[in-house]
């Protein structure tokens, strides 16, 4: 049937589908930075204004520290994919920030997989797909590193309620269900869209471990810049905590909202759910933390995002 329309049906339909895309992400924007029942939008801006929010210098550090936020994931992404295609800056750029508007209302941003491989030509699709689960892998792998030693220090800190019998029990049946899964992965021929356990496991042992090692200091440099964003934000509030009593916390606030399934749009609710919770073991009032928290999300999600809507509106497939 996509065979039978005319080219240029074929054009509508694709430039009907970009709209589609940027108008639904900011809806989605819209709606979150209108409609945030959490607290009165009015509030919100009264507080920011209290705390001198919107100085001129205040506004351009933040902007600078999510620009080497997001340098280095697009650094990251150039390195990691030279391994099989050598690609400019300024595409990574487009790729990265194209990516994120086109994935923000799929869970856990799964749609950036498929957003990312439409970029190149079908025979580097499937690579492409793979490289973007090592990238985020290794994001992944900074966050439960350093969230799993700030947890410690926050549990051992603070009286937290904890049942480590349901923990430990939890976490053995996970890593027996993992262990089994592999087992069985490894033993059958089973693959989905053309991936099997077998070439999934080929490819991330060729890989060239020189990228690996880049792409891991990579994404420790960008835990670093946007954690260091968040702590910035709550001395601005006039919250007076040491860097390291605030890293115990926001590693532990980011470890356990990025292992809680999302869509883009609750993302911010989540955290701000979590963060709450965890602050107010160091007495710090809500109103500042889902400020910090909204805040944030505008700087690293909502901005990139619009920048991303102009190379999703310019979007064309590359030439096979």
């Amino acid at each position: 049937m996509l065979n039978a329309l005319s080219y240029k049906t074929k054009q509508f339909f694709f430039v009907l589908i970009k709209i589609s895309i940027v108008v639904a992400s900011f809806y989605f924007i819209y709606v979150k930075l209108t409609k945030n029942t959490d607290f009165e939008y009015s509030v919100f801006i009264d507080f920011l204004n209290r705390n001198n929010l919107f100085s001129l210098k205040t506004i351009l550090f933040l902007l600078i520290l999510t620009g080497l936020n997001w340098f280095s994931e697009i650094l990251k992404w150039q390195k990691l994919i030279s391994s099989i295609k050598k690609i400019s800056l300024k595409n990574a750029f487009e790729q990265s920030l194209g990516s994120l508007t086109a994935s923000l209302f799929t869970p856990n941003r799964i749609g950036e997989y498929g957003a990312k491989a439409i970029f190149y030509t079908k025979e580097y699709r499937k690579r492409i797909m793979l490289i973007n689960l090592l990238s985020n892998v290794l994001q992944m792998g900074i966050t439960c590193i350093l969230g799993f030693v700030g947890f410690s220090f926050f549990i051992s800190k603070y009286a937290v309620s904890i049942n480590y019998y349901k923990i430990l029990l939890l976490s053995v049946l996970t890593i027996l269900l993992i262990i089994i899964a592999f087992f069985i992965l490894s033993k059958t021929k089973f693959s989905f869209k053309g991936f099997s356990f077998e070439k999934i496991k080929t490819f991330i042992l060729n890989y060239p471990k020189k990228q690996i090692v880049y792409g891991f200091w990579l994404s420790l440099f960008r835990y670093a810049f946007f954690s260091f964003q968040f702590y910035y934000l709550l001395t601005l509030f006039g919250i007076h905590i040491s860097y390291l009593q605030a890293m115990m916390v926001i590693s532990t606030m980011y470890l356990l909202t990025s292992i809680i399934p999302s869509i883009f749009i609750f993302d911010v609710i989540i955290k701000g759910s979590v963060a709450v919770y965890l602050f107010s073991f160091l007495g710090i009032n809500t109103l500042t933390i889902l400020s910090t928290v909204t805040i944030m999300w505008f700087f690293n999600f909502v901005l990139p995002s619009i920048i991303g809507s102009y190379f999703v509106l310019n979007f064309n497939f590359p030439k096979e």
